[in-house]
């Protein structure tokens, strides 16, 4: 019992990070150009490269102050893949380039819309479009623009970069130990996989993947966020946790997340690097001799030992339940103390006087519930499992503070002197993942 209460005086007291959504595909820079504040925002269509997708190219030039779009005229050259794709000069119109993209087999840039002066512009009968080896696959895009003139007003030195993801799914059929099939996809948040390797042997996965370990990109890098799933079948991978290098070095506990709720037959895991993340790993890997690092090479390897609390968000990112139990193996016939708190999942804070539905679930069935107020921001619950309820459970923390929104947990109900691995631990990641390469703060 002593054990219990340090536990939960722990859980309440002790703040946990937290996850902050990001987006992807659109960056907004801010500039300031003599007396005037204005942004540009750039943005990729779709979000998630398609081959079929109709895609799209767009800027927006806005005045800060009176939130009014302003004409400019932009000197843009694209980058992607280390090789330039384009450079043209274009002018928006009512502020807005919109530039139609048709990704061909030609190995030549062709662009159409209406020209004066050597700068494109649109027209209702002729909207620009380019075609060509443009868009034709998905990953890191970089546009250096250069701000001609802003209302007509010709301008100098006035030039930003922006870096868009086009995010890529990857598929891999790998061996496990005993010759099986394993199907394995990524989904990058960054720049597209050059290499995946699932090693039954040491039970591990590399990826490796292009990125610029100059000070200025990782300036313009907030995040690297990598996804990894498979089928939660896969027993040999389904463990309570996960340990991670990039080229070597040892990754912090929070650049790796767990995620067995999302998609109901997989478990994703999530790498995601912030930017002081990089700076580190680009200071360890100096002092390991690396003084020009050249890419990144991710190994994720799985870990027995689970570590409390397990931390899961609703699916719009406002609230966060950490739960712990004791003992750790949980067993039939001998009490389990469910301990759990409700934080804002923005600043960790304690949620105090939070109503919650507590719902135990065994193949859909509902083996028991609990409707309470937490006055302090923790509670507990005691169950004790009956020697049929075995197996795969659910653990439901439904209408939060009345708001509908819920979260869940997968654990294992183990036989005694059964195996005392914990197989499946579920952790509620937000529904919506990113606006502009994201942050994660720990």
């Amino acid at each position: 019992m002593n054990k219990f209460w340090f536990l939960f005086a722990l859980m309440l007291f002790i703040p946990v990070g937290s996850v902050y959504g990001h987006g992807l595909g659109l960056e907004t820079i801010p500039i300031n150009i003599n007396d005037r504040k204005v942004s540009i925002t750039t943005q990729i269509t779709p979000t998630e490269f398609s081959a079929s997708a109709q895609k799209q190219i767009t800027m927006t030039v806005t005045d800060s102050l009176t939130t009014k779009n302003v004409d400019a005229t932009l000197l843009i050259v694209l980058y992607h893949g280390g090789n330039q794709v384009f450079v043209e000069s274009f002018v928006t119109t009512n502020g807005i380039l919109r530039i139609n993209v048709n990704p061909t087999e030609n190995t030549q840039i062709q662009i159409s819309g209406s020209k004066e002066n050597g700068v494109w512009h649109a027209t209702e009968s002729k909207p620009i479009e380019i075609s060509g080896p443009i868009l034709n696959s998905g990953g890191l895009y970089r546009f250096d623009v250069q701000i001609q003139s802003l209302d007509s007003e010709p301008l100098q030195n006035q030039a930003f970069s922006t870096y868009i993801t086009s995010i890529t799914n990857h598929a891999y059929d790998e061996q496990d130990k005993d010759g099986n099939s394993v199907d394995f996809d990524i989904k990058s948040y960054y720049d597209v996989i050059s290499g995946f390797d699932y090693s039954p042997e040491t039970n591990t996965i590399t990826i490796e993947m292009p990125f610029d370990w100059s000070e200025q990109n990782i300036s313009h890098t907030e995040v690297v966020h990598e996804e990894i799933h498979f089928t939660k079948n896969f027993s040999d991978l389904m463990v309570p946790s996960y340990s991670g290098t990039v080229n070597g070095i040892n990754l912090f506990k929070s650049a790796i997340t767990i995620d067995d709720y999302s998609i109901e037959d997989q478990r994703i895991v999530h790498f995601v690097l912030s930017q002081d993340t990089l700076h580190y790993l680009k200071q360890e890997q100096k002092k390991a001799g690396n003084e020009n690092p050249q890419g990144m090479k991710f190994v994720l390897e799985p870990k027995e030992k689970l570590v409390f609390p397990v931390i899961a968000q609703t699916r719009d990112g406002a609230l966060q339940v950490d739960l712990s139990w004791e003992p750790e193996t949980i067993e039939p016939q001998k009490n389990t103390k469910f301990i759990f708190t409700f934080r804002d999942a923005k600043t960790g804070e304690l949620l105090r006087n939070t109503s919650y539905d507590f719902v135990i679930k065994q193949d859909g069935k509902e083996l028991y519930r609990k409707f309470a107020n937490a006055q302090i921001g923790g509670d507990y619950v005691d169950y004790t499992f009956s020697e049929s309820q075995k197996g795969q459970t659910t653990i439901q923390f439904n209408n939060l503070r009345g708001t509908g929104q819920g979260t869940e947990f997968t654990i294992t109900v183990v036989p005694e002197f059964g195996s005392l691995v914990i197989l499946a631990l579920g952790v509620a990641v937000t529904a919506v993942i990113l606006t502009r390469r994201s942050v994660l703060f720990q």
